[in-house]
């Protein structure tokens, strides 16, 4: 029983004590006393039965409570023992399968053992079969071995025999060659051997007095013959080539339609024909000749693209820095233009073909270039028709001649060359015909002329004789001007192995040299040094007469536009 209805009763109890101890004296009130306690009793009851059903539902909810969470427990019980369970099953099931794999693999290697095994068997009962086979064919060889060895055996008997019978006669044919020597002896007071010396040095003496005989009088009329034909076909092809007799000058004349035109060239203060001479390299010579201007440099391209762009400046009207530079840029374009064509004319009337475009247009430039006072392009052209003449004079086939005069053409190209170099100018000759396609002959006929490398085709030395004859011959060189455009170049170069340096002209007949440098890279100071600098290298490394005045210009120029 729950204390709730233990107290419940232990109340009634009292309430029970007490009216019979008080007695019965007081009826009435007692009475309603008693009805009272017994109305109260009956609340107490239904109270307590109603305490006593709530306790009891409680008590069911608590029961069922714990039947739930008995119930989830036993289930997560279940569950946790059904996974453990699964996964016993698994750790079995995997070793199972590991043991099965192991099984398998260890019956795979035995199958191997076993299949290697065979393979061992059928290969020794192959071996076996061979060796008897091999054992049957030696069997057989020796048969044959021992029947050879008698064979050879009654051979070698048959020609001891024979040799005995040869050397028989052998002796009786010494006895009576001996005896026969000595009777010839017994005439002639002479050995064998001393008449046989005798005998040789005769004859040898004989022929070799008719061999010496023989020899020089082919080498003398060898000689001249070869001097008569080489005098011939030399004299034959200069009579059949008509040369231009003509010597490059350093100086162009520009003729004007009035002197008023020459101040205006000059410009204000002189900077128009300041502006002209940097921007061509060329100097502008502004005298006393009447209606005439004189450009004068070493390099004959830097005076046409002068005396053009005057021209064009003089016909414009307009003369001024920013319009010369412009005129110049111009000029150089299209000069660059007719170099090409110039190239293109000369192949063609040559009649010459796939010479690659680079090539055609070192052609071109060597209109514009001297050597020895010799223009450069005449001489190359006049070599090219030396060398095809001479070739056909000798009998070469057509395509021996063809190649001749391509290697004519092409013997000074080195000289043309836009890059500077140390080497000689055939050796980068050689070099650019090689670069460009050109057939061996060609490229060894252009390296070999001046004898620096050893000529290989029959070419060559044609090259070689024509450069010579289209040299040689009265006034086609000048000595002099190569020596002059020789110090004016290194001139040049030696301002131009300075650092910030960007253009460098000679002019004044090299008495004076310009130096352009990079106002971003030289400032005012270091021109200073720059000029000392290069005077006193020129003054160490070169020899010049009179004295050289080294000119270093430096310019800043800001340029925007508006547009």
């Amino acid at each position: 029983m729950t204390p709730l209805i233990i107290g419940i009763i232990a109340a009634l109890g009292g309430i029970a004590a007490g009216y019979f101890v008080g007695g019965k004296g007081k009826a009435n009130r007692d009475a309603e006393a008693s009805a009272e306690a017994g109305r109260r009793l009956e609340e107490a009851k239904h109270q307590a039965e109603r305490r006593l059903a709530d306790v009891q539902s409680e008590v069911e909810k608590i029961l069922n409570d714990a039947r739930r969470k008995g119930d989830s427990i036993k289930q997560s019980k279940i569950l946790e023992a059904k996974e453990q369970a699964i996964q016993r099953q698994a750790e079995q099931d995997a070793k199972y399968n590991e043991r099965v794999q192991g099984l398998k693999d260890q019956e795979i290697k035995l199958k191997d053992i076993e299949n290697r095994l065979k393979q061992q068997r059928d290969q020794q009962q192959n071996s076996a079969n061979e060796i008897k086979k091999t054992e049957q064919e030696l069997a057989k060889k020796a048969e044959e071995a021992e029947k050879l060895r008698q064979s050879c055996e009654t051979q070698l008997k048959s020609l001891e025999e024979r040799q005995t019978v040869l050397a028989q006669k052998q002796e009786r044919l010494d006895k009576a060659s001996e005896e026969h020597i000595r009777a010839l002896e017994k005439v002639a007071r002479l050995s064998e051997q001393e008449a046989k010396d005798e005998l040789i040095k005769l004859v040898k003496d004989k022929a070799e007095t008719e061999a010496l005989t023989f020899v020089k009088e082919r080498m003398e009329e060898a000689k001249i013959n070869a001097n008569k034909e080489a005098k011939k076909i030399v004299i034959q092809t200069i009579q059949r080539m008509a040369a231009e007799y003509t010597i490059e000058n350093t100086v162009s004349v520009f003729n004007l339609d009035s002197d008023d035109l020459k101040g205006q060239i000059i410009g204000r203060e002189g900077r128009n024909i300041r502006a002209l001479e940097a921007a061509t390299g060329a100097e502008i010579i502004v005298d006393d000749t009447p209606e005439a201007i004189v450009i004068s440099s070493f390099d004959p391209i830097r005076r046409e693209v002068a005396r053009l762009s005057l021209q064009r400046l003089v016909a414009d009207g307009r003369i001024h820095p920013a319009r010369i530079e412009e005129v110049v840029a111009k000029t150089k374009k299209q000069l660059e233009e007719e170099i090409l064509e110039i190239g293109q004319r000369t192949v063609i009337e040559l009649n010459i073909h796939g010479l690659h475009n680079a090539l055609i247009r070192m052609v071109g430039r060597m209109r514009f270039r001297s050597s020895y006072g010799q223009n450069l392009l005449k001489h190359s052209i006049e070599t090219a028709n030396l060398c095809a003449m001479m070739a056909a004079e000798l009998g070469f086939n057509p395509q021996q001649v063809k190649l001749a005069k391509r290697a004519g053409l092409l013997h000074d190209i080195g000289k043309v060359a836009e890059e500077e170099t140390e080497l000689s100018h055939a050796l980068v000759g050689m070099q650019l015909c090689e670069k460009y396609g050109e057939k061996p002959a060609i490229v060894n006929a252009v390296g070999a002329h001046h004898d620096e490398i050893e000529m290989k085709f029959t070419i060559s030395p044609i090259v070689q004789a024509c450069d010579a004859i289209s040299g040689a011959r009265p006034g086609a060189r000048r000595e002099i001007l190569e020596s002059y455009i020789q110090r004016i170049r290194e001139l040049e170069e030696i301002a131009l192995d300075y650092d910030g340096v960007q253009k460098v002209y000679a002019m004044q007949a090299g008495r004076e040299l310009r130096v352009i440098v990079e106002s971003e890279k030289v400032d005012d100071n270091q021109a200073d040094s720059l000029s000392f600098q290069i005077s006193q290298r020129i003054q160490n490394e070169m020899q010049y007469p009179g004295q050289i005045k080294v000119t270093v210009i430096r310019e800043k120029r800001a340029v925007s536009f508006a547009r």
